[in-house]
């Protein structure tokens, strides 16, 4: 049967109190699954409608999704393997590109994974969504694993390693690999990498270094233009989510004329 281990990079169980307030689903080179207690998610993608659903997933996108809160928020999280997808849900992550939908509009038989998570202690709750994945991968396992150069394209691509060299390092023509993994993943290698771009300077925001630091680290041309793709992809600029994320802790490297 197969391990979901590898196809979920993390899966984090919360509960937190506080105020009510609006978070920003950031995109990323994940899917996200969140599978709420007992409230439902009040979500969408900013500027559009909101739904509430009783579990949310996102596939890849470069808007950030809202997800509007009140006092309590609990659940589990999950970040997804984008080449894991086909296994775990039975679709390619292609097929979710730019949606948010229930984990039943994508597989029925784990429609009910919240309400099972609602009736048991919080200590088992996580294993219990390990185990529903692993069974869900086990019906599916034979057939649905992606083309092995996508994978290591994806690799690569995380890395920061330029298209053309990842083309020359798995022996496709660009326009092949941009067909390849756009047919897998819903994106082109050129979105996939600036989305990892993204993801990179994220972790780094979000662990309070200066901005000029993280420009430079992850690959923008400045400070400037670091803020200029936080507004592109997250809506806001990195000081004012790093201010509303972490309202009790002063940020990092200032505000300044980039943001």
């Amino acid at each position: 049967m197969a391990d979901p281990a590898p196809l979920v990079a993390s899966l984090t169980a919360y509960d937190v109190v506080g105020e009510p307030g609006v978070h920003v689903g950031m995109p990323s080179t994940r899917l996200t699954l969140v599978l709420p207690y007992d409230d439902p998610l009040d979500v969408g993608w900013a500027g559009g409608p909101r739904a509430r659903l009783t579990s949310s997933l996102a596939g890849l996108h470069t808007a950030s999704a809202l997800i509007h809160h009140g006092v309590r928020q609990a659940g589990v999280q999950l970040a997804l393997s984008p080449l894991g997808t086909r296994l775990l849900l039975g679709v390619p992550a292609a097929a979710l590109r730019g949606q948010i939908l229930t984990l039943g509009d994508v597989d029925p038989s784990l429609a009910d994974l919240p309400e099972r998570l609602s009736g048991v202690p919080a200590g088992a709750r996580p294993p219990l969504v390990e185990a529903a994945l692993r069974r869900a991968a086990g019906r599916r396992e034979d057939g649905v694993r992606a083309r092995s150069e996508v994978g290591r394209s994806l690799a690569l691509l995380t890395r920061g390693v330029p298209v053309a060299s990842v083309a020359d390092d798995v022996g496709l023509s660009r326009r092949r690999l941009q067909d390849v993994v756009r047919a897998e993943v819903g994106v082109t290698p050129k979105e996939f990498a600036r989305l990892a771009r993204f993801e990179r300077s994220h972790r780094l925001v979000a662990g309070g270094a200066p901005l000029a630091a993280v420009a430079a680290r992850c690959g923008y041309a400045d400070q400037a233009h670091l803020a200029r793709e936080w507004r592109a992809l997250a809506g806001l600029p990195p000081t004012r989510w790093r201010a509303q994320e972490f309202p009790n802790v002063q940020a990092a490297g200032g505000d300044g004329a980039a943001g």
